[in-house]
């Protein structure tokens, strides 16, 4: 991570002279053009009094590079065109309750020759059909007209798993030797480096921007523990699940959302590092699903005020706050007040840092953590586990196309063994169904049911399943009385109405 430094590709070093060229106001001295490095060369070809073809030539060869790379990575590309159900609240679609039918339209990368496609979460969440759109390879004089209508036709795709907790989800389609793009190695990534975005913003399919990595690692949000790549190569909505490659086109991240306050383009664009996204990407193709990997501690990025506080001998870095009880992290050896250093030979500088390292290893391996006590340097092993899911993220474990009880409009989720383990703290009962959301633009009877209540039982009869509770519903005849059983916040009720 140390370093800002700009690849010199041919690319960057055109760039570089043509920056140099309409910058550079005096020639520069003889040592300096006598130097053999494509930078030296591009300050060399900077001089002001070297003829006007000469910088034309410079804007050609960068125009030319910048075309051969969009060539070779738009057919990785493509257009996901999605229809089903969807939060309607788009702007705090988290919290939303209601969910009504909608079409929506994304990006994606193409990560194996075999129809393996990566995306981002909100992009195919609560899918009823998902179809991708492939990018014809065209060159020279052909681009144009692919643009304007040499369309490939939709292919369905099957959504593997999704990974919400990281906003990734990976699909499949009917297809082989399919051009996927090489991954970049993220913790070589520099700030000021060149990168490109690809995507379908807006659904103008198949569009490129240019721009340099901002920092190489953001964390927007305080309360979301995850990095990102901060871009000024311009993103704007739509271009969701999209590429952002470097100039030797190699996937270094998935764009992933924007921060703007009119909806558009900010230049504040970010992408999921690419060394976290091949990771859920083996663990989706594996098991289709991903859960959180853990270690049971809290941390803390140090303040001058804290290492004060505390008399730190370190001002900067990350200090353990709290160490869950019986957690591995506390079998292991790790205390309060520990500082980290590295993991798994990684410097970790900040919380988010951290978390990723933590996060790209799988459960039931080991992560070596380097801390200093005092003034003592430790040495841990500590063992990873997974992080138990809740009820708040049931949400995004429910099929809206076999979960709908239109009766009662409501979204349900089965407790089945595996996510009654997942939740066993959170439930009085357990089985029955979750209510995962609310559905909009149905007939169903009103009822005070939220999501997260469970619903137990109808009319004094047991519910643990989906077709069970609609049986149950069947049965009463219109305008006749309804009882649910419904465990909230670890509570018992009963809700009584109706039937409509």
């Amino acid at each position: 991570m140390q370093g800002h430094n700009l690849r010199t590709t041919p690319a960057t070093a055109a760039l570089m002279a043509l920056f140099l060229a309409a910058t550079c106001a005096e020639p520069l001295p003889a040592q300096s053009r006598q130097s053999s490095s494509p930078a030296a060369d591009a300050r060399q070809s900077a001089n002001p009094n070297q003829p006007a073809t000469d910088r034309s030539d410079l804007l050609r060869q960068f125009s030319n590079s910048l075309n051969e790379l969009t060539a070779r990575v738009s057919p990785s590309v493509v257009q996901v065109l999605v229809s089903g159900y969807r939060a309607l609240n788009a702007k705090d679609e988290d919290d939303a309750a209601l969910i009504g039918r909608q079409r929506f339209l994304g990006s994606g990368v193409i990560v194996d020759p075999d129809g393996y496609i990566i995306t981002n979460a909100h992009v195919v969440k609560g899918a009823q059909r998902v179809r991708v759109v492939l990018t014809a390879a065209a060159t020279g004089e052909s681009q144009v007209r692919a643009t304007l209508g040499e369309h490939l036709p939709p292919m369905d795709a099957k959504v593997i798993g999704m990974a919400p907790t990281f906003d990734l989800a990976l699909l499949k389609i009917n297809a082989r030797n399919l051009p996927a793009l090489p991954w970049a190695d993220y913790w070589k990534l520099n700030k000021g480096q060149l990168v490109l975005a690809f995507g379908n913003p807006e659904g103008l399919e198949n569009s490129v921007t240019l721009g340099v990595v901002s920092a190489v690692a953001r964390q927007p949000d305080p309360d979301n523990p995850f990095v990102f790549i901060q871009t000024d190569a311009p993103i704007n909505p739509g271009s969701s699940g999209g590429a952002l490659v470097d100039t030797d086109g190699r996937l270094v991240g998935i764009n992933t959302f924007i921060l703007s306050a009119s909806g558009g383009s900010q230049g504040l664009g970010f992408a999921i590092p690419s060394n976290l996204v091949r990771y859920i990407y083996e663990q989706l193709r594996k098991q289709g699903r991903v859960h959180r990997s853990v270690v049971g501690v809290v941390l803390q990025d140090i303040t001058p005020d804290l290492a004060s506080g505390l008399g730190l001998k370190k001002h900067e870095g990350v200090i353990v706050s709290d160490v869950v009880p019986d957690g591995p992290a506390e079998k292991a050896g790790l205390k309060t007040q520990d500082i980290l250093l590295s993991l798994d030979g990684e410097s970790v500088p900040s919380v988010p840092l951290a978390e990723m390292v933590v996060s790209t290893k799988p459960a039931g391996t080991v992560v070596k953590a380097e801390i200093l006590r005092g003034t003592q340097k430790v040495a841990l092993d500590i063992p990873v586990t997974q992080e138990k899911e809740g009820i708040d993220r049931i949400a995004d474990l429910m099929d809206p196309a076999t979960s709908l009880v239109s009766k009662l409009g409501i979204f349900g989720v089965e407790i089945n063994d595996e996510l009654a383990e997942e939740i066993s703290d959170d439930l009085r009962v357990p089985s029955g169904v979750i209510v995962a959301a609310l559905a909009a633009n149905t007939l169903g009877a009103e009822t005070e049911l939220r999501p997260g209540d469970i619903i137990h039982g109808v009319n004094g009869k047991h519910i643990e399943k989906l077709d069970a509770l609609r049986a149950a519903l069947d049965a009463i005849p219109s305008g006749g009385p309804v009882v649910l059983q419904v465990e909230r916040d670890s509570q018992l009720h009963y809700i009584a109405f109706e039937l409509d």
